[in-house]
């Protein structure tokens, strides 16, 4: 069995580790690019906080049915698709202010470049809708529950990954690049940024199988094991027994999983879409864009090794419930000491480090807990349920961070807020998962 799922894992997680990589880079190079691109197209904080949150407002509404349909057309197809159709709308933001948009601005009563920023986030989420929760669809198709904790980890080390690697990359994109070609920097950044997501598209649709019944590189037997073993799983589960779509949307455990996690993603995306900000405000001249990209490594290189460790341990001692909210909590205590620090502290760099490495972890962990509760042709609309409704907090976290700093408040109670977020995730989570007195 293990030398089997050695196999499975050698042929598809590399395949979607990449891929997430490279989408999750999609996703938040705006955050390196706001540092160049806001002054030059007059962007404020408020403005720069809602178009990058704006993103998943189209997550959000196009996440259901994109996951539907992976799970009819198969998720070789509609995986390479989503990935094709968001580099090339990526690349779009190399000409955010110059692309017509004919009436629509001034219906909007926005600025031309307002608009563009806006209307190419939102479309940005639209492409990207139904790729994560696709993913964690897939790897139910593969993993049984009790393997499933450490493969989810090693694919959502993308988000670390992507920002230990894209934070370098872009700072280095738009020092260096800034004026070749008469381009700025960061219009470089989404061009380069944009290729590899288009590549990859190629190779999923090439190399990924849609399932176990499909791979060509497991025997029958191994084919048939990895069924048998995944089946199993399902029936031993509590609450494994079939479920209709219906009570997918109808289960209140559901939604309260649901909201705990877009308080829990608040926290994620607060952070990360503004990370370069923050950094650059350590005493870091604003030029030096690579040297904040250096610096963003540390937190996310200590948050991607403890996620894994965390999901190895929780898979290994198979508890859930506590691992999940002990690292959101962290993630709190990280955000308390960012809020009680001077900005130019070296001990800032410690609290980012605290706060990231408890914000992946719980990221990676929760999903082990509705996969346990949804199973069959439910858990497609049910986990896309669970990103559509958690994706509202992707839009939170970096619009009221934005409207935070432009207040008259000071920068740290936006600190105050994703820690209460987080405070009220963990609460949530108990709640959740609590023992039934009675059979649902």
């Amino acid at each position: 069995m293990d030398a089997t799922y050695s196999l499975v894992s050698r042929r598809i997680v590399p395949i979607l580790l990449i891929s997430y990589v490279v989408s999750f880079l999609d996703r938040v190079n705006i955050g390196f690019a706001k540092l160049q691109m806001a002054g030059e197209l007059g962007y404020s904080d408020a403005v720069y906080g809602f178009g990058a949150g704006i993103f998943f407002l189209g997550y959000f509404i196009f996440e259901v049915p994109s996951n539907l349909i992976l799970e009819r057309v198969g998720a070789r197809v509609w995986i390479a698709r989503i990935m094709v159709t968001w580099g090339i709308v990526s690349s779009m933001f190399a000409f955010v202010d110059v692309i017509p948009w004919g009436p629509l601005p001034e219906i909007f009563d926005l600025s031309d470049n307002v608009f563009s920023l806006y209307a190419l986030r939102f479309l940005l989420g639209v492409s990207e809708a139904g790729f994560f929760p696709g993913v964690i669809l897939y790897l139910t198709y593969w993993y049984p529950e009790e393997r499933r904790g450490r493969i989810i980890a090693m694919f959502m080390t993308g988000i670390a990954i992507a920002n230990v690697i894209g934070g370098p990359l872009s700072g280095f994109l738009m020092e260096y690049l800034h004026g070749a070609g008469q381009w700025h920097g960061w219009r470089w950044l989404f061009i380069i940024e944009a290729i590899p997501s288009m590549i990859m598209g190629v190779v999923v649709f090439y190399l990924l199988p849609n399932g176990p019944r499909d791979s060509t590189w497991l025997t029958e037997e191994q084919r048939q094991m990895v069924l048998d073993a995944v089946d199993s799983s399902n029936r031993r589960v509590h609450h494994a027994r079939s479920h209709s779509m219906r009570e997918a949307f109808t289960n209140p455990r559901i939604w309260q999983l649901s909201i705990a996690n877009m308080a829990g993603v608040v926290v994620l995306y607060g952070v990360n879409f503004w990370m370069p900000t923050i950094i650059s405000e350590m005493g870091i001249t604003s030029a030096e864009y690579l040297k904040v990209g250096l610096i963003s490594m540390i937190p996310w290189g200590l948050g991607g090794l403890t996620m894994v460790y965390m999901a190895a341990r929780s898979d290994r001692t198979q508890e859930r419930r506590w691992h999940t909210v002990l690292s959101v909590l962290v993630a709190a205590v990280g955000l308390v000491a960012l809020g009680n620090l001077p900005a130019e502290s070296p001990l800032s760099i410690v609290a980012l480090c605290i706060t990231t490495c408890g914000s992946l972890s719980f990221c990676c962990l929760f999903w082990n807990l509705p996969t346990m509760l949804l199973r069959g042709s439910a858990a497609a609309a049910g986990i896309a349920m669970i990103v559509s409704v958690t994706n509202l907090g992707g839009h939170i976290g970096p619009e009221v961070i934005g409207q935070i700093r432009m207040s008259s408040y000071s920068n740290n109670l936006a600190f105050y807020f994703l820690a209460a977020c987080a405070v009220f995730c963990a609460g949530l989570i108990l709640y959740a998962t609590r023992q039934p007195k009675t059979s649902d």
